[in-house]
């Protein structure tokens, strides 16, 4: 299991705290998967600068593959994920 996996994710989400306490989405989760399971996320990402929401690679890569590659930091990466969870939590209430 990765750290992203195990870790209790804390985030500030549109000025509102949120706590997760199981993250819904990993950085180690395929682009794709995230997207089909989670549409939300994908504004989130293109607001990071990952653009490869529409990219072939995006079936197969992970969050974490493709940030690295966009030029995020593992700081980043945390954050962005922190980010998706959190939308994914506020939808969901």
């Amino acid at each position: 299991m990765s750290i992203w996996a195990s870790i209790s994710i804390e985030s500030v989400f549109m000025a509102k705290k949120v706590k997760i306490k199981k993250a819904l989405v990993t950085a180690n989760m395929s682009i794709g998967d995230v997207i089909s399971k989670y549409p939300e996320s994908a504004e989130i990402m293109l607001k990071w600068g990952l653009h490869c929401i529409g990219c072939h690679v995006a079936a197969w890569e992970s969050i974490e593959q493709g940030a690295a590659a966009h030029g995020l930091n593992k700081a980043q990466i945390a954050k962005m994920v922190a980010e998706i969870n959190a939308a994914i939590v506020k939808r969901k209430h």
